[in-house]
């Protein structure tokens, strides 16, 4: 290995054929396992579900990501990711849980996290690495997860190398994203923040960034913060455009056309895991902080006024059928963690009796979803909330041919207006 430049990144180097547990195969944690696994590695991948277990001794993974399946075969078949029902001793820990938001006590959820920590403490030895990957608030490895590891025996500054290193992964190309992005990685130690540093050396391609473990975490959610409020922004000019009767995607893109304005588009909400969440995470224990708390509430609020827009645009149709296209949060995945058209749904059964759900790649029980065609058969207003390849796709001509009252509402901007209006169609905008 080569020494570390000043700057804090390695030139080059790495480390291979540890003995890794990684606890939580979830969005992250499973092709993380598998990432390491293919890179020369020994896994052991832990969940509490056992349906995910179940899964992949079959071969199989609960979570549609292109390429996903694919890739945890061959790891499978490597014999060095190995799926198990309780957690493995190791050298390596790495936490992957979930760290929701208490709507309730206005604070990060870190129950998975404390459960994650307890698991692994009777497992851990001196010298061991401990990573925790889940985005939480500023603060949480040192204060949080140090004292429970530390029932152990251990002093997490002395005996273990406790670090934090955030994902940045993006659903629908998270395989590419995992080796090719930038990663920062903070320890409590210099020793612990160059062990992990080592470790992610191992397959990852792109900057690693050091640093310590609480700067790493507040990286992690101004980062997020960063796209929330611009995104706000968007939906907040948006408003205003529509008021004013001006094509807000237009305005946009001639606006982005200066050298220093990069506009975002508006849309019906903000989902996924992590820019709804690490917002509040940030602000959780700084009331005054309130750019990014109005922009949570405008991004919050996108729901109430695409349905308040459906319900205008359907005002002179008798019991109006509604075709509700799109559950994930982002296109072409299966992805609903806070995704905007789950309460966007709730809140259109509210006020229409009869709303048709289509998504092609979310196959939650949870939801009662029709085929493409049925839920486009003899609708009054086709609303497009998922920039699915599928709904830019359609085309106008025959959608028109199916339903009854030709109006589309494109959240997402991913049709034509001119082919839709050209086809008969009333378009509906944010």
């Amino acid at each position: 290995m080569k020494e570390r430049a000043e700057n804090g990144m390695l030139r080059e180097g790495g480390t291979s054929g540890r003995r890794i547990t990684v606890v939580g195969l979830g969005y992250i944690g499973l092709p993380t396992a598998a990432m390491l696994a293919t890179h020369g590695h020994t896994v052991y991948g832990f969940d509490t579900n056992p349906r995910v277990i179940e899964h992949l001794e079959k071969g199989k993974v609960h979570i549609e990501e292109p390429g996903l399946l694919a890739f945890v075969r061959d790891a499978l078949h490597s014999g060095r990711f190995v799926p198990v029902r309780e957690v493995r001793p190791a050298d390596v820990y790495i936490l992957c849980v979930p760290t929701p938001y208490d709507e309730k006590a206005k604070r990060a959820d870190l129950s998975y996290i404390t459960k994650a920590a307890e698991a692994i403490v009777p497992h851990v030895k001196k010298g061991d690495l401990v990573i925790l990957e889940s985005t939480v608030p500023a603060g949480t490895t040192a204060d949080h997860l140090g004292p429970i590891l530390a029932r152990s025996g251990l002093d997490p500054l002395r005996d273990l190398d406790l670090a934090h290193c955030p994902e940045t992964v993006l659903p629908g190309n998270m395989i590419s994203e995992l080796t090719s992005n930038a990663r920062v990685i903070g320890g409590l130690t210099p020793n612990a923040t160059h062990a992990a540093e080592m470790l992610y050396r191992s397959f990852v391609r792109g900057t690693l960034v050091t640093t310590d473990a609480t700067t790493a975490e507040f990286v992690k959610l101004i980062q997020n913060t960063y796209r929330d409020v611009n995104i706000a922004l968007a939906n907040e000019i948006g408003m205003v455009a529509g008021q004013k009767g001006i094509d807000v995607r237009e305005a946009i893109r001639i606006a982005n056309l200066h050298p220093r304005v990069d506009l975002h588009a508006p849309g019906p909400g903000v989902g996924g895991h992590c820019i709804p969440i690490d917002p509040w995470f940030l602000v959780q224990d700084t009331p005054d902080a309130r750019l990014v708390r109005v922009s949570r509430e405008i991004n919050d609020g996108m729901p109430h006024r695409v349905v308040d827009k459906v319900r205008s645009l359907v005002k002179d149709v008798e019991a109006p059928r509604i075709a509700l296209l799109g559950l994930a949060y982002k296109a072409d995945v299966d992805d609903v963690r806070e995704s905007p058209a789950v309460p966007i749904l709730e809140r259109l059964k509210e006020h229409f009796d009869d709303v048709r759900v289509h998504d092609p790649h979310v196959k939650d029980p949870n939801f009662d979803t029709v085929p493409l065609k049925v839920a486009l058969d003899g609708a009054d207003c086709t609303v497009i909330v998922t920039g699915h390849w599928e709904y830019s796709a359609l085309d106008p001509h025959k959608t028109r041919s199916v339903v009854r009252t030709p109006i589309v509402f494109d959240t997402r901007g991913i049709v034509s207006r001119p082919e839709w209006e050209e086809a008969g169609f009333t378009f509906g905008t944010l």
